[in-house]
Parts: structure tokens; C-alpha cells; sequence
């Protein structure tokens, strides 16, 4: 069946992941069940295009499920059950590994108020009462890539030395023809997939603990919200060679310290793609109305660390700047009291 719910086998109830046991968990009579010793539904099974379901219906009231066409599980919204969408996560569609959420919602609201308080800019009242429009679990799809350059630079280069001889001063300057052949190697570089999330905004929340990788099973999305890529690895390999192109500069630039300058004639960095893996990631989607505006922020649903632009308070700008010139008028005062032997 395409749609799967978790029922529990004492009581009936419908069970979800729990992130702060992780295990699969009955919230109404307590049973907990190990994941790594439960068998996944889809397991090597195959939907084709021609098997893909059209409307979905909830298992436990048979209401219909309303759902995105890249979401992949939900929660039916009539009775509240956790659904998985079987056919959006077989074949091609099939994430290889998953990062479950260690960080449950309640604990996810108090980090994220400690992050808002902590805002030195913000508005006073940014957390004086309940804003939080929505935080919603969501499996965020990745490809993590590994990457192997082969790298050749060409270049001069100077070293530059000053000295004096009795009355005179010189500058000695050596030039230098340099050569370097670099192979660098890059392992699960994540780019994410999904076309309805901000690039910049899932970049920042990196890094994720890729030690807590684990084979997919679709008892981790049950009572969480996750979507299907968007776009295929293929298709966002520009990208990620952009998004290396960074640390390449850098290990290149390490590799000539100690001259004064340093100019490239050419520099050929060749990218292959070894490996691509299709996973699926854990972030917290939290979005806060403030005067009439809705901010949007993302967690990491591993680490806890906290990305978005909270509001800014004019006054508390205007007093942080004047603080700063207050400080550096000081100092000034100060140097010139030392330098001077008396009082301003």
C-alpha cells in the first residue's frame, strides 16, 4: 500500500519517531520499538510511474490526504495520524541514508527562544509573548557528494627584503616561477535539493554530524513532515564545484606562503564526481510573527544551532554605534593623556 501508518501493536495508537529516544514511540501507552530491529514496509519494493497514486487516503478515517507533490510524509489533517507516502520513496526516489532528529519540538522551542534573547539588536519585546506561528519537523533532501580534483597552478611569485648598509637602505627583491600539481579530495559535500527552500538559509545550518548517518528506514519520517528532491544530483553538480571552489582557493593559497606576492597565470582545476548520496536531513522550520510580519528561521535538527534574520531595533543600533565611538574617542583620549604626560 503507498500509504503506511504505524499502529501500535498493544494499543492501537499511532506511534512516531521519537528524536529524544529513537525508537518508534506509542505516545498513548508507552511502547517503544527499536527502529534498527523493525523491518521498513517498502523495503524492496519497486512503484512505477504507472503505479503512482494519484490521491491518497488516510488508513485510519479514510479521509483524503492533501499533500504537495514532493512531500513524502504528513500527517492525515483530519485525525492527526503520521503518514508515509510509499511510492514517493522507492526506486529513483529512494533516499540511501538518513539523519533522524535528536532534538524533540518542545526543546526545540526552548532553544530557540534562548537564541532570541541572546540577539543583541533585537527589539525588546521580540520574545516578550508567543509569536511562533508555526514549527514544523521537516526531512530535508540533500546530495551529499564526493568530489576528487586534480588541480595544476602556474604562477610567479616575490620575496621581498629590506636592509641597510652604512648610509644606505635597499630592496632586494627576488621573483620565483611557481608550479603547483594538487589532488584534493572532498567527501559528503551537502547541497541541498529541495526547490522550496532557501539555499543560503540550509547552507548556514551545516555542518550536520554525518556520524549519525543512518540506512534509511521510513519509521523515521513517521510524525514528521519530508519532501522528494527536486533536483537530481546530475543537475546540481555546478553548484556544489561552486560551493568547493572556496576551499580550493585556500589550500592553493597555503601552498605558496612565504612570498610577498603571488600572481596565477593559470590555474585548471579538473572535478570529477566519484559518488553522489540522495539523504534526507532533520531542520526545524520556525516561523515567528513580529508586527505584522512573518520571519522565517531554520535548526538544526541535530545540533540546535539556529539560522534567520531576526528584526533589528533601530535605538539599539544607534546605541550600539554610539557606544563603539564612545569607546573609540576614549581610547584616543587615553593614548594622547599617556603621550602627553597630563589630563585632557
Amino acid at each position: 500500500m503507498p500509504v503506511i501508518e504505524y499502529k501500535c501493536p498493544n494499543c492501537g495508537s499511532g506511534m512516531v519517531f521519537d528524536g529524544e529516544t529513537g525508537t518508534l514511540t506509542c505516545h498513548s501507552c508507552g511502547r517503544q520499538d527499536n527502529i534498527e530491529q523493525l523491518s521498513d514496509p517498502i523495503a524492496n519494493q519497486f512503484f512505477s510511474d504507472e503505479d503512482k497514486t494519484l490521491e491518497y487516503h488516510c488508513n485510519s478515517c479514510g479521509a483524503v490526504i492533501m499533500t504537495e507533490e514532493e512531500t513524502s510524509a504528513t500527517s492525515c489533517s483530519f485525525c492527526g495520524s503520521a503518514v508515509v507516502l510509499g511510492d514517493r520513496l522507492s526506486g529513483k526516489l529512494a533516499p540511501v541514508m538518513v539523519i533522524p532528529f535528536s532534538i524533540p519540538k518542545e526543546e526545540a522551542m526552548k532553544a530557540f527562544r534562548k537564541w532570541c534573547r541572546n540577539g543583541l539588536l533585537t527589539p525588546k519585546d521580540f520574545m516578550t509573548a508567543d509569536r511562533v506561528k508555526n514549527i514544523t519537523g521537516l526531512y530535508v533532501p540533500f546530495w551529499l557528494y564526493d568530489l576528487d580534483n586534480h588541480i595544476e597552478v602556474h604562477g610567479r611569485a616575490t620575496k621581498i627584503r629590506m636592509y641597510e648598509q652604512g648610509d644606505y637602505r635597499y630592496t632586494e627583491t627576488r621573483h620565483f616561477e611557481i608550479y603547483r600539481k594538487i589532488r584534493l579530495n572532498y567527501v559528503k559535500v551537502p547541497i541541498d535539493a529541495s526547490e522550496k527552500m532557501n539555499d543560503q538559509l540550509m547552507d548556514k545550518l551545516e555542518p550536520f554530524p554525518y556520524d549519525q548517518l543512518k540506512s534509511f528506514k521510513t519509521q523515521y519520517l513517521a510524525g514528521y513532515i519530508a519532501e522528494k528532491y527536486s533536483y537530481t544530483d546530475n543537475e546540481l553538480l555546478p553548484r556544489v564545484k561552486d560551493k568547493i571552489k572556496h576551499y580550493i582557493d585556500s589550500y592553493i593559497g597555503s601552498t605558496v606562503a612565504g612570498y610577498n606576492t603571488v600572481n596565477y597565470s593559470d590555474k585548471q582545476i579538473n572535478t570529477r564526481l566519484k559518488n553522489s548520496d540522495y539523504v534526507l536531513l532533520p531542520v526545524w522550520m520556525v516561523y515567528y510573527d513580529y508586527n505584522k510580519k512573518v520571519y522565517t528561521f531554520a535548526m538544526n535538527g541535530q545540533t540546535g544551532k539556529v539560522v534567520g534574520k531576526p528584526p533589528i531595533s533601530p535605538n539599539k543600533v544607534i546605541a550600539w554605534f554610539a557606544g563603539i565611538w564612545g569607546v573609540s574617542i576614549l581610547s584616543l583620549k587615553t593614548i594622547s593623556w599617556l603621550m602627553g604626560g597630563g589630563f585632557w
